[in-house]
């Protein structure tokens, strides 16, 4: 079972890109214990910015930052970065374009047990909404890596949303097919198409085993790029299955089932339906007690299709 959260391989990879590129510069408020920043902290205090809690500022400060010519990254628990600096992100990063990556750590409901305050159930929505701002959710630590390094090579925002802990290999390590802003194809089906972002990707896939056993032929996509999203894909999902049903560990107004529906009502009309939290504060729990409660688990996606085919 991997023991190694996402979080913490966006460290290592900023670790060993740092060494080569000095014009990597990691700003955190006061959370480098929560986003796995210490290594990169003493190993080049000098590429290292701690603004404390005040996110506003850390999110103007890594802008300008990177309007000097630097590689801005941003570590905040999602549920604060995507919240408190709004303005900031909307005004300094996206419509000014500056090369700042904000990473929003312990995202969904990876703080389940301390309730609505410190869980970020609607950050896609706030971000996806944000002009000339890219949204990611990697689904495993090999994605995550494959992103990280991809987004180290270009000058433009993005938002990437990765929990607190440790999740299952979706791939295999050394067999991870990426391309930018293109979803995986997990598994090819012609009844129904699940797509699923983020940690919701490993129950897709267990979902989408589950039901072959079912004789249901399943497609599974994983769309870890919310915006921009695979247009093309969700198109030909439209209109070679009978059914969408999108899973997101966020609720279901403004996030990855809004998305994909607007993209098939536009292209190739076709039922989706959306499985996400409810539009009220979350039960309070552990990631997996809350996914079990919603349905949101492999059995979950599993009833829940049964019972729509």
């Amino acid at each position: 079972m991997n023991k190694i959260p996402n979080r913490t391989v966006i460290n290592d990879v900023l670790i060993d890109e740092a060494a080569k590129d000095k014009n990597i510069i990691v700003l955190c408020s006061d959370s480098r214990g929560s986003a796995s920043l210490e290594p990169f902290s003493k190993t080049y205090p000098k590429q290292f910015v701690e603004v404390g809690i005040a996110e506003q500022n850390l999110v103007s400060i890594a802008a300008g930052i990177a309007a000097c010519g630097k590689k801005s990254f941003v570590f905040s628990p999602a549920s604060f970065l995507s919240t408190r600096a709004v303005e900031q992100i909307k005004v300094d990063v996206a419509y000014s374009h500056t090369n700042v990556k904000l990473i929003g750590i312990s995202g969904g409901v990876s703080y389940g047990e301390l309730g609505l305050t410190h869980q970020s159930p609607n950050d896609i929505a706030n971000m996806a909404s944000t002009p000339g701002l890219r949204v990611y959710l990697p689904c495993d630590r090999f994605q995550t890596e494959k992103l990280t390094r991809a987004l180290l090579k270009d000058n433009e925002p993005a938002y990437v949303r990765v929990g607190r802990n440790a999740v299952a290999d979706v791939y295999a390590e050394g067999n991870v097919p990426f391309e930018l802003n293109k979803a995986n194809l997990i598994q090819d089906g012609s009844d129904v198409t699940i797509i699923a972002c983020g940690e919701m990707v490993q129950s897709a896939k267990a979902a989408g085993e589950l039901l072959k056993e079912k004789n249901i032929s399943t497609r599974v996509l994983d769309m870890y790029c919310v915006k921009p999203i695979d247009r093309e894909a969700v198109i030909k999902a439209a209109k070679e299955t009978k059914l969408i049903l999108t899973v997101e560990e966020h609720v279901k107004i403004g996030g990855l089932g809004s998305i994909v529906a607007q993209v098939a009502a536009e292209n190739a009309p076709v039922k989706v339906v959306s499985l996400g939290l409810p539009d009220e504060a979350p039960i309070s729990g552990t990631p997996e007690q809350i996914f079990k409660f919603y349905g949101m688990d492999a059995e979950g996606l599993v009833k829940k299709i049964s019972e729509l085919l």
